[in-house]
């Protein structure tokens, strides 16, 4: 395996990101690609901690991508902008879905990252700007999946269907369940709720209207199959759990963060999810 930061200009400013190849890597050949974006005032640095993703990239070959938001300092609270959130870079309406685009670009070309299997998840802020690269690169990404944010952005509509892997604690005060503005929201906003969120994809990608249920301790499972080329939309809704990364590791903001339910492991569902699509 290799670590390596990379950095790219886009819009006169140094944008950087953390990669992590598989073992044995060689760039001739074509590997699974999953983008992990960090939550608002964090960076990749947490988002490789949180997630543990690389572990899964190693054991299953695939390459794992930590991009760096924006902010006023270069690498520390840094935030996306991801429609009405957040920080920073809503406030001076960064580009970055073309940065993330230019990424993916880069990480083609010169990694083998397989165009046909490019994947995306993230927290908070991240999972919000998972949702607008959905949205915008949906004849990109395949699948994305979200952690503790919804889609809150307003733009055109997706022309492809992207399956979705949703997960969402009922006690979550940064990014309500039932939207609107949580009493611990670190960036004011309205959130959608986490049902219009799942509607919009599940109309969208033609998934069947009833859900498949499955229902163990606390955590409710709700999978919307048969929709176009094969996409499907699963909501995960956990019980009584906050802003977190399910099975993964707290959050930066010690006294702020909430401790994750050790009930489910949402780094290996979601690979298991994307190794599908």
């Amino acid at each position: 395996m290799s670590d390596l930061k990379i950095s790219l200009d886009w819009q006169n400013r140094a944008r950087s990101a953390q990669v992590h190849l598989p073992p044995g890597h060689n760039a001739a050949k074509k590997y699974p690609l999953v983008m992990v974006l960090h939550g608002g005032a964090a960076n990749a640095d947490y988002a490789v901690r949180m997630s543990e993703m690389n572990p899964l990239a190693d054991q299953h070959g695939f390459i794992a991508v930590y991009p760096n938001g924006t902010g006023i300092y270069q690498h520390a609270v840094l935030t996306w902008n991801a429609g009405n959130c957040c920080g920073w870079a809503h406030e001076h309406n960064i580009d970055d879905v073309g940065f993330l685009n230019a990424l993916l670009t880069r990480l083609e070309t010169a990694y083998g990252a397989d165009s046909a299997r490019i994947y995306v998840t993230g927290i908070s802020n991240g999972a919000m700007m998972a949702y607008r690269l959905a949205c915008e690169l949906s004849h990109r990404i395949t699948a994305i999946a979200p952690v503790a944010g919804t889609l809150n952005y307003d733009g055109p509509p997706p022309k492809n269907p992207v399956s979705v892997l949703h997960f969402h604690g009922t006690a979550d005060q940064h990014a309500p369940y039932d939207g609107g503005t949580g009493s611990k929201t670190l960036y004011p906003r309205i959130d959608r709720p986490v049902r219009e969120t799942i509607r919009f994809w599940v109309q969208h990608n033609g998934c069947r209207q009833t859900p498949m249920l499955k229902q163990d301790g606390a955590i409710m499972c709700e999978t919307y199959t048969g929709g176009r080329s094969g996409s499907e939309v699963i909501l995960y809704t956990l019980q009584g759990e906050g802003h977190t990364w399910p099975g993964g590791k707290p959050g930066i903001r010690n006294g702020n963060m909430d401790l994750p339910t050790q009930a489910l492991r949402a780094t290996a569902l979601i690979w298991s999810f994307f190794s599908r699509h």
